[in-house]
């Protein structure tokens, strides 16, 4: 995560203060049915996770109670995405694990929110496309640094 000092950053931009709506935005426009974003979201964030992935740490890197995430937790099990295992490091805790179907339909969310971008963006130039893409993958990078950073901050 780069630090930026005050001078190089465009805080009079009133593009800035857009940020947060289009990426309110970008969430509710997104390809898939509100069980599939929730599933999506549940994949990517186990799969994403540096090391083994509870039910309230799901809760916690997702926002939301502990009861909600069970549920979901809960249903993609169901479904056959996820699985629950014993931790490798403490035998007491459950952990989760994506199975090789929810490897497959993370694969799948992924091709159909790329297909959606190559849509919505067809009146782009392909060097806008990539740039546009790695920003956004590299904000997504820091976004989930700094909230790690914000969540380490609070705990001491």
């Amino acid at each position: 995560m780069s630090s930026t000092s005050s001078s190089e950053r465009p805080s009079d931009d009133p593009a800035l203060d857009q940020i947060g709506p289009a990426l309110s935005r970008l969430r509710r426009r997104a390809p898939a049915s509100s069980k599939d974003l929730s599933r999506n979201l549940v994949l990517n964030v186990i799969a994403d996770a540096p090391g083994e992935t509870t039910v309230g740490g799901l809760a916690a890197e997702m926002g939301v109670a502990q009861p909600v995430a069970s549920r979901t937790v809960a249903a993609c099990i169901e479904d056959g995405l996820l699985r629950r295992a014993a931790s490798q490091s403490d035998g007491r805790r459950t952990v989760l694990e994506l199975t090789e179907h929810g490897e497959a339909e993370r694969d799948r969310f992924a091709a159909e929110q790329r297909e959606a971008f190559l849509e919505i963006t067809v009146a782009w130039s392909p060097r806008e496309r990539t740039q546009f893409a790695r920003l956004l993958v590299r904000y997504g990078v820091d976004a989930t640094a700094w909230s790690r950073n914000q969540a380490a901050n609070r705990r001491d």
